[in-house]
């Protein structure tokens, strides 16, 4: 994806307040060699390219007074609670370096799942990305986790999901296959049969019986 931006002169709260209201953002690029690179952008233009998923998990073109570079979204700050971007970070990308990101995570057939169809499970999305490390060559939009075998009671985990190529996921915490989604029963497993309670119910009358 591409986008515009215009060097930024001045810094400093008075000034990014002043831009704000001419509807501009401010932002900066970092990384690499060079030096970080103080830049505003059309907040309209930018607005609606956040909306979109590529934006975040892509590299993404930049063009500054005409001169083109290769950027990694890595930081939003958005007004409390007004719709309105108030600082961007970009990372410089080097097609020789490694990156680590996060990438969304596109949950695909579980409405057709045994999980679904016949137990009457919830699917419950544990993870909604994934972050990875590979070659900005290598990035991947998302990762697509094929639900269709899930069944009820079941969780998928990382080691289900192939991972393309030159892509591996960077573990935090030593968890190197966490879930990414479980098939949850609806009131429980025992007492969707007439289970436990049932049964429970009948000792009850029993005893007012005797």
């Amino acid at each position: 994806m591409k986008f515009n931006a215009t060097l930024r002169s001045v810094q400093g709260t008075s000034a990014s307040r002043r831009l704000r209201h001419a509807g501009r953002v401010p932002a900066i690029v970092y990384g690499g060699e060079e030096k970080p690179l103080n830049i505003e952008l059309d907040h309209n233009e930018i607005f609606h390219a956040l909306r979109k998923e590529e934006f975040h998990a892509s590299i993404l073109d930049m063009n500054v007074d005409g001169k083109e570079q290769k950027v990694l979204l890595r930081a939003v700050q958005w007004h409390p609670y007004k719709q309105l971007v108030l600082h961007i970070d970009f990372q410089r990308v080097d097609a020789s370096h490694v990156i680590t990101t996060k990438i969304p995570l596109h949950f695909v057939n579980g409405e057709t799942s045994p999980a679904v169809k016949l137990g009457g499970a919830v699917i419950s999305h544990v993870m909604t990305e994934l972050e990875i490390t590979c070659l900005p060559a290598n990035l991947p939009q998302f990762i697509e986790v094929d639900l269709a075998k899930m069944v009820a009671g079941e969780s998928v985990h990382l080691d289900a999901v192939t991972l393309p190529k030159g892509v591996t996921f960077a573990a935090h915490g030593g968890d190197t296959n966490p879930a990414l989604a479980v098939a949850l029963v609806k009131g429980g497993a025992k007492n969707a049969g007439g289970g436990d309670d049932d049964e429970a119910e009948g000792e009850e009358a029993s005893s007012d019986d005797a």
